[in-house]
């Protein structure tokens, strides 16, 4: 679980760093898809196929070949990837609205309070509920921290930009302008700068700001608020189901499938899982390059096949995560998913990222630091309290 934790932290800072580059997050997604699906495949290719073949518990190939018996816990483990992959299209938007902090821990807390509910009772009650609870209350707190260090953040860039329009949004046009005049006095002022203007700047600077703008590929300044806060939300749920669902394709609580019929061992549903989260993922994709959304260029097939810019930084994303379900997943399985969704603390770790890579949060204000601290304390404190509430599943 460990080793889950920290790639599932660092799984967005390659994605966010490319967006920030420049290049079309849809081709990033689809070399991230790619590498997804393969790390995923890993594990029913090596752990999936351990051991003899038992009634009870077949091996992958074993099991891929019983799909005329299992298929109704096939098409809930396919459910479960949709949901997923849904969820990871739109978090991608997420990160470049709202910032990889706020996003990963608002979307793991509502996760947890969602999900681990509904893991609870699947699982059979085995996780200690006079623990669990409380925990999903101090998560749920950290959502609404969370939603007011994004508005104190948001309130802080207005402010140094100076820019302040009469309805709390900032003026695109006027945006583009000063972009173009900050970059310009930048170029003149350093006859020896070799093109990479943003690394002139300080962090957190409005100088920084609008040159992160500029090169980026998603426009974020000027922007509701609660467009990028209903994207996390959103995203928030798609992954909330994903975890419960997957439980129900591997434990049967609904009873799908025929007595005698094997349950689905994790790592044939893992396939399953990952084959429909990579479908979904191509389709979505392939279908925003030609209809592109929030203000990014139109693309082709053709044009993402060619464009080889930092391509290495979205498939070791995609693999980061592959690696990161598959632990979650055995782990879940040996412990119950409830507890399996200590996952969640991966937050932590992008937040390390996030302000380490991304100078984010750098000059803000005291509002939004003490907001950011009482967020982080608050998840730090619900974390525990999940991981103190484990219970053992039972192999009868």
């Amino acid at each position: 679980m460990l080793a889950a934790l920290f790639f599932g932290g660092s799984m967005g800072p390659p994605m966010i760093y490319l967006e920030r580059k420049g290049r079309r997050p849809r081709h990033i997604y689809l070399d991230y898809s790619i590498a997804n699906f393969i790390a995923a495949v890993m594990f029913p290719l090596t752990f999936g196929q351990i051991g003899d073949s038992k009634p009870a518990m077949p091996n992958f190939f074993t099991q891929l070949s019983q799909v005329q018996d299992n298929w109704p816990s096939v098409l809930i483990a396919m459910a479960s990837g949709l949901a997923l992959s849904l969820g990871n299209v739109v978090s991608q938007y997420a990160w470049a609205f709202v910032g990889l902090s706020v996003t990963n821990i608002v979307m793991c807390s509502m996760i947890v309070v969602i999900g681990k509910t509904m893991n609870y009772f699947l699982d059979g009650r085995i996780n200690r509920a006079e623990i669990l609870f409380p925990g999903a209350a101090c998560f749920l707190i950290a959502v609404f921290l969370g939603t007011a260090v994004h508005s104190s953040n948001a309130k802080d860039k207005e402010e140094k930009l100076g820019i302040l329009a009469a309805n709390g949004e900032c003026s695109l046009a006027f945006i583009n302008v000063l972009i173009s005049l900050t970059v310009l006095a930048q170029v003149k002022n350093d006859a020896s700068m070799d093109g990479n203007v943003s690394s002139q700047a300080k962090p957190g600077s409005a100088e920084f700001i609008l040159q992160v703008e500029k090169r980026r590929s998603i426009k974020v300044i000027g922007s509701n608020r609660l467009l990028g806060l209903g994207l996390v939300f959103f995203a928030g749920l798609c992954f909330s189901v994903f975890s419960p669902t997957f439980n129900l394709a591997t434990n049967d609580q609904w009873h799908v499938l025929k007595k005698g019929v094997s349950r689905l061992v994790v790592y044939t549903a893992f396939f399953y899982f990952s084959v429909s989260g990579l479908a979904l993922g191509i389709f979505v994709n392939i279908w925003f390059l030609y209809r592109p959304v929030a203000g990014v260029p139109a693309s082709t097939i053709g044009a993402y096949l060619r464009d080889w810019n930092g391509r290495h930084w979205a498939l070791l994303a995609g693999l980061l995560c592959g690696l990161c379900n598959g632990l979650q997943f055995m782990g879940g399985q040996a412990a119950g998913l409830a507890t399996a969704d200590a996952l969640q603390a991966a937050p932590l770790v992008s937040t390390f990222w996030d302000i380490l890579l991304f100078g984010e949060y750098r000059r803000s204000s005291r509002r939004t630091y003490i907001l950011h601290t009482s967020m982080l304390t608050m998840f730090v404190i619900a974390v525990a309290v999940l991981l103190a509430s484990a219970g053992h599943r039972k192999t009868s």
